[in-house]
């Protein structure tokens, strides 16, 4: 197929489509001529879709988690646990931990995890309103969800060094969790379990210290 100009219609649809995650040119084409040849009302419900979501949606000012409105409905439902906080990664994680039915208690979505060789640093994560957020007095329990990789044990150290001297318990979801997994392809019993299992996250400081150090090496 002959490479569109980018001032074409499909060619500026194809451009828009790649920079979505994992998608490539080809497929990006593909896309874009599905959307040309499916009815027209299909595009325009697509397009109205997007369209809610980009006017309509916005980041909660206290869990950071994405919402319709802020605060969103789990930070201002009543019946939830407010002095439990779990932090997590991405929003999906919320959604995952939410299916176990055995957490209710808050959240704190960082969008993303630490990853220097990435030059991903404490400012490219919602880690600062997370601490911000503690020094409140409300909350008691924080429990780190983060993804098990390198990643992940990676944020969560930081988290728990920054966490410490707030004299909170700071803990951990266990790892029936598959290491280098990612906690939104978890299925519910094992998280729910995971969850329930949780330890002290500070206590087994030595242990995994040198856990981490061997991730390192790998």
């Amino acid at each position: 197929m002959a490479q569109r100009s980018p001032k074409d219609p499909i060619g500026r649809l194809a451009q828009a489509l790649r920079q979505l995650p994992g998608i490539g040119s080809k497929n990006a084409q593909r896309m874009a001529l599905h959307i040309l040849r499916a009815p027209q009302g299909y595009a325009l419900e697509l397009a109205e879709r997007i369209r809610e979501v980009a006017n309509e949606t916005r980041f909660c000012s206290k869990c950071q988690n994405i919402a319709t409105s802020d605060p969103c409905e789990m930070c201002s439902d009543p019946r939830r646990d407010s002095s439990v906080v779990c932090v997590v990664e991405e929003p999906q994680d919320v959604v995952a931990i939410e299916k176990t039915g055995v957490y209710n208690g808050l959240y704190h979505v960082l969008h993303g995890a630490l990853s220097p060789l990435d030059g991903i640093g404490p400012e490219d994560i919602r880690s600062r309103s997370l601490l911000e957020r503690l020094k409140g007095g409300a909350i008691r329990e924080v429990i780190i969800a983060t993804d098990p990789n390198a990643e992940g044990e990676a944020t969560a150290y930081y988290l728990a060094g920054q966490i410490e001297p707030m004299s909170l318990k700071v803990s951990q979801i266990a790892r029936g969790v598959p290491m280098g997994g990612d906690l939104e392809y978890v299925d519910e019993v094992t998280l729910g379990e995971a969850l329930m299992e949780r330890k002290n996250f500070l206590s087994q400081k030595g242990s995994r210290d040198k856990q981490l150090a061997k991730m390192k090496k790998v």
